[in-house]
């Protein structure tokens, strides 16, 4: 988690601060970029919160995890969610960026079913390290999947929601495949076993998710 906390220290926080900033000034583009943001650290803290060893900072992992549920789900209630669609340009790519959806709701599905599937062998024994389930996979399976999926679907009938959906996928990819490149090289410096196809994806899909948002930010009329 030494490169996640690096990301959340250096691209997620001036993000955050950047996106309030231009939020307080009443800019569409700002409040969008704003919630993403706070899509990823609420994700990050979940993680935290469930994932990591005990340890003295786990109340503050709680705390961070409890103000960023709240904090989001504010932001999403800030948007005057049906006037979206006449506050982007026609030139939007909507089908390019909900191809890129429709790719990350595959790839989680398949890289992690895959890997649940491994579970189902008789006598098979699930590597856990230091948790009791899978539950990132839930995470991801449950919340990710779906919500990248319907965003994807309704942004391509141009429908309010798919815009606002699509912008908070799009940063939380900026960041999570940003934070999980970086944690999956950090891993291999150690000496930890890691998946190539999975870390060369989740490359990508960061690459992606930059230019894809800044596209998408692009094509918002402030």
């Amino acid at each position: 988690m030494q490169a996640n906390d690096a990301v959340t220290l250096f691209l997620a926080l001036p993000l955050l601060t950047i996106s309030f900033w231009l939020t307080q000034k009443g800019s569409l583009r700002g409040g969008l970029l704003m919630t993403g943001t706070l899509g990823f650290i609420l994700y990050t803290y979940i993680t935290m919160c469930f994932g990591a060893a005990y340890n003295p900072f786990f109340l503050i992992y709680v705390a961070l995890f409890s103000l960023s549920l709240f904090a989001f789900v504010l932001s999403m209630m800030s948007f005057d969610v049906k006037t979206l669609p006449a506050r982007f340009s026609q030139k939007l790519p909507r089908k390019w960026i909900a191809g890129l959806l429709l790719f990350v709701a595959a790839f989680l599905s398949l890289a992690w079913i895959g890997r649940i599937a491994q579970t189902f062998t008789p006598g098979a024994i699930p590597t856990l390290e230091n948790t009791t389930s899978m539950f990132i996979q839930a995470m991801d399976l449950g919340i990710v999947v779906p919500v990248c999926l319907l965003s994807a679907v309704l942004l391509l009938r141009r429908s309010s929601w798919g815009y606002l959906l699509a912008s908070v996928g799009l940063v939380k990819f900026l960041t999570l495949g940003t934070a999980v490149s970086l944690m999956g090289l950090n891993m291999a410096r150690v000496g930890v076993p890691i998946s190539p196809v999975e870390l060369i994806v989740f490359s990508s899909m960061g690459l992606a998710g930059i230019i894809t948002t800044f596209i998408f930010l692009k094509n918002v009329m402030d």
